[in-house]
C-alpha cells in the first residue's frame, strides 16, 4: 500500500486490515499526502461509496494522535441528523483503539452524551448547523475553550449546502468562531457531486485565508443499470387482469402495481420529490401487498416523521438479512451507509443530474453497478386537452438528466446567493444575542465581515438596521448602543431561532405513547389523515402544546406540506429540447416510456412548437415553450406581465418552468416575440424593473421582518436571469 499506508497511525491500519483492504484508493493516498504534506484546505469530490470519509479521517485521526489536541480537534459538520448519526458509528469503530473521542451533538441526542462533550472537549465533534448556532449564542463565553485547538473542520455533503442558506449560515459560523479563538482551522468538503470543482473550492476557502485544492481522481467507465417506463393513470393493460376478475376486482394501479413487482423480494428504495408522494406510494404498497395477501415489508424515511421512526427504517436498510423497502425523501439521498441495496425506484423525475447521481448512487456497492428504474404516472389525455398538457414533461426530464450526465458528464453549479438579506437578519440578532451590546460601527463590522455577505454595501446594511429599530427587533440604548429589542427577544428564544430555513407551525401526532411525526395543519376530531405510511383518525387535539391524538385505521389518503418544487437548471430544458428534436433512441425506455416518447416528438413537430416558441392554441389562446431553467422563466413571465397593456395579455399561467399559457387579444406572435426580444437586448435594461414596488416576495424564512426594496433586490438579482431568454 505504499509509504502512505506507513504514516497512518497504528490502530488505522489495524482498522484497514480488519476490513479486508488489498490496497488503499487513489483518492484516500492523495488526500492523506495533502493533508500531511501541506497546509491547504482539501475538496473530495468523487462518487458515492468511493471512501471520501476514510479518505479525510485516516490522516486526520492520525494527527489528533500523534499530537493530541486541548480542545476539540475536528468540527464535523453534516446537515441531516441521520448522517451525523451514521458517521457517529462508522468513525467510533476506526477510532476504536485510538483514545479519541467522538461525540455527536444534535437536538436527538441525549442531553447526558451532550454534557460530556461540553464538560471535556477533545476529539471529534460531530453536530448540524443549527445545534452549533445554539452553541454559539448561548455559550459564547465557551467557545475559545471548546474549539481554542481546533484543527479540522470537515462539512460533509458540501453540494447540498453550497447556495443555501444553510451553507452561508456554516460560513458565517466559521467565520465567527475563527474571530473568537484566533485559530485558523483547515477545512475540508466531502461530496460525490460537485459540478463546477473551481466554485466549489472558492466556496470552501471563503474567509479561511488557505489555498484549497481538489486533488483529481482517475474517470472510471459509466456503468449503471437503468430501466424508465410511462403510465397512464388507471389506464388498464399494464397490469393484466385475471381471468373472470373484473377491474373493479383488481384495483391496482398500473404503475403503483408496476413499482410493486419491480421492488418485491428484493431491498430497495423507493424515491419521491415530495413528502406528500412519498406518504401515498408507501400507504399504497402497503395496499397492494394486502390485496395480494402478502407481508408488508414497507418502511417510511422523511423529515416529517419522527426520529425512532426513521431510525427503525435505517436499521432495516442496514440489515443484509432483512429484505424489504424503504420510500423516502431527499433524506435518503445522502451519505449515510444503507447497505446493499439492490435497487432504486424513482417515481417522476429527479429535479437535477446531482439529485439523480446521489440517488442512483445509494445501490450498486460491493462491485455491482447501480441500478434503477424511473417510473412515470401521468393522466389519460382528454379530447380537447390542451397541446402543453399533452407533453410527458417528466419523462423528458428524467431522460434529460440521465443524457447530460452520460455524455458530458454534466451536473449544477452551485448557486451562490449575492443578497443573502434573511441571514442577514438572523445573523445580527445572533450575534446581539450572544455579544450583548455593540456600537452601530462595531455590529456592522461583524456581520459584514462574514463571507456571505462581502458583497452587501454599507447603504442596504443600513436599511435593513433602521428597519429592524422601527420594528422592535433591535433597540437602541441610552449610550447609543444596539441590544436585542422585546420582538427580537421573543424570536431567539426558542430553538426554532436556530435553524435559518423556513420551517412551519408543526403538530406533534402521537397514538397512545407513540410519536408518529409532525403535521402543518390540525384536522378536526373524526377527520382523517395520512403519516408515516398510514391512515389515521383525530380522536383528541391540544392546540396549546401543539399535540394531535389520533387512532390507526384502514385506507389510504394524501396529505400536504407547504413547500415548492425547486429550480431546475437550463441545461436540463435544453436537453428536454432536444430529445424531442432527435430521433435518437434511449436503450433504458421500455415498451410504454419508449411509445410515449415518440408520440411527443410527433405532437411537437406537427405543432411547430420546436422551431417556433410561440404556438397559437385557438382563439386569443397561445402557448409559449422558452425551454429555459427556472429562473429566466421567471423573468420571462415577468416580461409578458410588463407587455401586458401593449399587447392585451391575460390568464398567464405556467406550469413549472415547462410552459407559460395566456390569452393575447392585440397584435401578432411575431411582435410579441419581437417585443420580448428588445427588452432581452437592451444593454442597459435593469432586471430589478421586472418587480414593482407593490412587490413583496418573500421566500426565505425571515423576508417577512425584510423592508420590501431589499426584499425586491435579493429577487431581481438572485431570482431572475436574462442572457438565456434570448434563445
Amino acid at each position: 500500500m505504499g509509504d502512505i499506508f506507513g504514516r497512518f497511525a497504528p490502530f488505522v491500519q489495524d482498522y484497514i486490515y480488519r476490513s479486508g483492504w488489498n490496497e488503499l484508493r487513489n483518492i484516500q493516498t492523495e488526500s492523506a499526502r495533502i493533508i500531511f504534506d501541506t497546509t491547504d484546505n482539501l475538496l473530495l469530490t468523487t462518487p458515492t461509496a468511493s471512501g471520501k470519509t476514510e479518505a479525510a479521517f485516516f490522516p486526520v485521526i492520525t494527527e489528533l494522535w500523534e499530537n493530541p489536541p486541548e480542545s476539540f480537534g475536528v468540527l464535523y459538520i453534516a446537515p441531516l441528523k441521520s448522517l451525523i448519526n451514521d458517521q457517529f458509528s462508522r468513525i467510533e469503530e476506526i477510532i476504536e483503539e485510538s483514545g479519541i473521542p467522538v461525540y455527536h451533538f444534535h437536538g436527538d441526542v441525549a442531553a447526558s452524551h451532550k454534557s460530556r462533550a461540553l464538560k471535556e472537549p477533545r476529539g471529534i465533534i460531530q453536530i448540524t448547523p443549527e445545534s452549533l448556532e445554539s452553541m454559539l449564542i448561548n455559550r459564547q463565553n465557551d467557545i475559545v475553550r471548546l474549539f481554542c485547538d481546533l484543527r479540522y473542520v470537515i462539512i460533509d455533503e458540501l453540494h447540498v449546502l453550497m447556495g443555501s442558506s444553510r451553507g452561508s449560515q456554516i460560513l458565517c459560523q466559521l467565520a465567527r468562531i475563527r474571530r473568537l479563538t484566533g485559530n485558523d482551522a483547515r477545512r475540508i468538503g466531502l461530496s460525490a457531486t460537485v459540478g463546477d470543482t473551481e466554485a466549489a473550492c472558492a466556496w470552501l476557502g471563503m474567509g479561511s485565508g488557505r489555498a484549497t485544492v481538489c486533488p483529481e481522481v482517475p474517470k472510471v467507465k459509466l456503468r449503471w443499470k437503468l430501466g424508465m417506463e410511462q403510465f397512464y393513470i388507471g389506464k388498464w393493460g399494464a397490469t393484466p387482469v385475471k381471468a373472470g376478475e373484473s377491474e373493479k376486482q383488481n384495483p391496482i394501479d398500473p404503475g403503483y402495481g408496476y413499482v410493486y413487482d419491480c421492488v418485491k423480494g428484493k431491498k430497495c428504495l423507493v424515491f419521491s420529490n415530495s413528502r406528500e408522494e412519498t406518504e401515498y406510494v408507501t400507504a399504497t404498497l402497503r395496499q397492494i401487498a394486502k390485496l395480494k395477501g402478502e407481508q408488508d415489508v414497507f418502511s417510511i424515511h422523511h423529515g416529517n416523521l419522527s426520529a425512532s421512526i426513521r431510525e427503525g427504517a435505517e436499521l432495516d436498510l442496514k440489515n443484509d438479512e432483512i429484505i424489504n423497502t424503504t420510500c423516502a425523501t431527499v433524506t435518503l439521498e445522502l451519505g449515510i451507509d444503507i447497505g446493499k441495496l439492490e435497487r432504486i425506484l424513482q417515481i417522476e423525475a429527479p429535479n437535477s443530474v446531482s439529485s439523480l447521481l446521489q440517488r442512483i448512487g445509494r445501490s450498486g456497492r460491493r462491485g455491482n453497478p447501480p441500478e434503477m428504474i424511473m417510473v412515470f404516472r401521468e393522466e389519460m389525455p382528454l379530447p380537447d386537452t390542451p397541446l402543453p398538457q399533452l407533453i410527458p414533461w417528466q419523462l423528458l426530464q428524467g431522460i434529460a438528466v440521465v443524457q447530460l450526465y452520460a455524455e458530458k458528464r454534466f451536473t449544477e453549479p452551485p448557486d451562490i446567493k449575492k443578497r443573502p438579506y434573511s441571514l442577514m437578519f438572523h445573523q445580527t440578532l445572533s450575534i446581539l444575542k450572544s455579544s450583548g451590546e455593540l456600537t452601530p460601527a462595531q455590529l456592522a463590522s461583524r456581520v459584514l465581515g462574514l463571507p456571505p455577505f462581502y458583497g452587501v454595501d454599507k447603504d442596504s446594511y443600513r436599511s435593513l438596521l433602521v428597519s429592524m429599530l422601527e420594528g422592535d427587533y433591535i433597540e437602541r440604548t441610552e449610550t447609543g448602543g444596539i441590544i436585542v429589542g422585546l420582538k427580537g427577544e421573543k424570536l431567539t428564544s426558542g430553538f426554532k431561532f436556530y435553524a435559518v430555513f423556513k420551517d412551519s407551525e408543526d403538530y406533534t401526532v402521537r397514538c397512545k405513547s407513540d410519536e408518529i411525526g409532525t403535521i402543518t395543519s390540525v384536522p378536526p376530531v373524526g377527520d382523517r389523515f395520512a403519516l408515516a405510511g398510514r391512515v389515521w383518525e383525530v380522536e383528541e387535539t391540544d392546540i396549546k402544546n401543539k399535540l394531535v391524538f389520533v387512532k390507526a385505521v384502514e385506507g389510504k389518503m394524501q396529505i400536504s406540506w407547504p413547500g415548492d418544487y425547486g429550480e431546475i437548471h437550463t441545461e436540463i430544458l435544453k436537453r428536454m429540447k432536444r430529445i424531442l428534436e432527435e430521433d435518437a433512441e434511449y436503450p433504458y425506455l421500455k415498451e410504454h416510456a419508449k411509445k410515449r416518447i415518440e408520440e411527443a416528438r410527433a405532437l411537437a413537430r406537427r405543432t411547430g412548437m420546436l422551431t417556433c416558441p410561440l404556438v397559437h392554441l385557438g382563439g386569443y389562446s397561445y402557448a409559449l415553450f422558452p425551454f429555459v431553467g427556472t429562473k429566466s422563466h421567471r423573468a420571462l413571465r415577468r416580461i409578458l406581465v410588463r407587455l401586458k397593456d401593449r399587447f392585451r395579455l391575460s390568464a398567464i399561467d405556467y406550469e413549472r418552468c415547462y410552459y407559460i399559457t395566456f390569452r393575447m387579444e392585440r397584435g401578432t406572435p411575431a411582435e410579441l416575440i419581437n417585443a420580448v426580444n428588445d427588452i432581452c437586448l437592451d444593454k442597459n435594461f435593469d432586471l430589478h424593473s421586472l418587480v414593482s414596488n407593490s412587490d413583496i416576495p418573500l421566500f426565505e424564512k425571515y423576508d417577512e421582518y425584510l423592508p420590501g426594496e431589499l426584499l425586491r433586490d435579493a429577487y431581481a438579482v438572485d431570482r431572475l436571469e436574462m442572457p438565456e431568454c434570448l434563445q
